[in-house]
């Protein structure tokens, strides 16, 4: 999940100079973001510093953070669909390319670099919706009365993000992941029929820029716990990422032996103790068995987190990790 952010004092430093969006479009402070956690934490691999609605302006869509997203008008009806542009990430979203290529020009080659994106279904109910919300009327309301635009909506979506995060490899991102966080609220059906295809769509994209480049890219897929959780092996990802509500030994019994997972930690044990930041690793280790888990939160980092919180969740998943290997 994100590494950056407000818990690290560094971060803070530079936002008091730069807004979010200026900091997400200039790509050498998007860099030194990004590189902040991977200085301070000694993570594995670092996650490119930016957001999911950075495509939308490409679509036609302006949006503003005043601190959450809020976009200057809302999709919900086909003549909306039909005035949304289908982006070139080239040329609405170079300051991310940008960003990637010095990035991997300034981590260590032993430090992979993770792109990222927002899946369809995700960036299309902020569309809808207009900004955060709890309720999700909106988006709910098209799926279930019309359908047909939903539909073109979430087409124009995959398409969108299918370029965009396929550009992201090709700048240089090693591994690709999307974000549905909201794909969570919907039936096992729903997401059968708004969702899942919408995933499969971008995750080919991201194979074929791949595979034609030479390249062996994990494609990496975030949806929190649903009851749908079998449903993802119909994804074309190679990794689920999974929140803390479900046990990844259940996980697993649903995903099959094929499918790698990631996270499962909750972000609020890093607000407890140093001790019990280390047990509940071990609980996420033990669980996960041998291979094919990278370890993760099951969400983003709190802003309450003290740094050397972080740093000891870091440290402890390194040696723990250090002895079922030894």
């Amino acid at each position: 999940m994100r590494q950056a952010g407000r818990y690290l004092p560094e971060y803070r430093a530079l936002r008091e100079k730069h807004d979010f969006l200026t900091s997400c479009r200039t790509p050498e402070l998007a860099c030194e973001i990004t590189l902040q956690p991977v200085r301070r934490l000694g993570v594995d691999a670092a996650i490119l510093f930016s957001d999911i609605l950075v495509p939308l302006p490409g679509m036609g869509i302006d949006v503003e953070f005043t601190p959450g997203p809020r976009l200057e008008r809302t999709i919900r009806s086909a003549g909306d669909v039909a005035t949304l542009r289908v982006s070139d990430p080239h040329e609405s979203t170079p300051y991310v390319l940008d960003a990637i290529r010095l990035l991997r020009r300034e981590l260590a080659p032993a430090v992979p670099l993770i792109g990222f994106a927002g899946a369809p279904f995700t960036m299309a109910t902020y569309l809808v919706e207009g900004h955060g919300t709890k309720q999700f009327a909106e988006i709910k309301r098209l799926l279930f009365t019309d359908s047909d635009t939903a539909h073109a909506l979430l087409s124009k979506c995959a398409e969108t993000v299918g370029r965009y995060l396929a550009a992201q490899v090709e700048a240089g991102a090693q591994a690709a992941m999307l974000f549905d966080t909201w794909a969570s609220l919907l039936a096992p059906s729903d997401y059968r029929e708004f969702a899942l295809p919408y995933v499969s769509r971008v995750f080919a994209d991201v194979k074929r820029v791949a595979t034609t480049l030479g390249l062996d890219v994990p494609r990496i897929y975030y949806a929190g716990t649903a009851g749908w959780l079998d449903a993802c092996r119909a994804t074309d990802a190679t990794v689920i990422g999974l929140d803390w509500r479900i046990d990844l030994d259940r996980a697993r019994a649903g995903l099959g032996d094929q499918l790698a997972v990631q996270g499962n930690l909750d972000p609020t044990v890093l607000l407890g103790s140093t001790d019990g930041i280390t047990s509940r690793a071990a609980d996420v280790l033990r669980r996960a068995g041998p291979t094919g888990h990278i370890f993760n939160l099951g969400h983003g980092i709190l802003p309450d987190t003290p740094p050397d919180h972080a740093r000891c969740l870091v440290d402890a998943v390194a040696e723990l990790s250090s002895k079922r290997t030894a």
